[in-house]
């Protein structure tokens, strides 16, 4: 598929729900993700830049883990960076709500 198969996010979300179809790597994305927003706060609390990145790194490193290891494709992230993206975090608030299981 090329991004131009996806007329919108909601179009991308249910390939982006295949390509997290294993348990594990949701769980990582889930965890990534999580550290990624407690450095986003750190680095705003304590005026620390240097957090911003690494909570960026910390985010895909888990999620790269769940993708080559368990899923293993490719991460979305590589055809569609800016809908994945949105995908990480709707899947993320999904699973943080219940609405997937963790």
């Amino acid at each position: 598929m090329t991004a131009t198969d996806f007329k919108s996010f909601d179009d991308f979300y249910p390939y982006y729900l295949e390509e997290h179809s294993n348990r594990t790597c949701r769980r990582l994305h889930f965890i990534g993700s999580s550290i990624g927003i407690a450095l986003l706060v750190a680095a705003v609390v304590t005026l620390n830049p240097w957090l911003l990145l690494i909570g960026l790194i910390q985010g895909y490193a888990w999620a790269w883990v769940g993708h080559f290891f368990f899923e293993h494709n490719k991460p979305a992230t590589f055809k569609y960076p800016w809908m994945s993206f949105k995908g990480d975090w709707k899947m993320w608030w999904q699973m943080l709500t219940g609405r997937i299981k963790f």
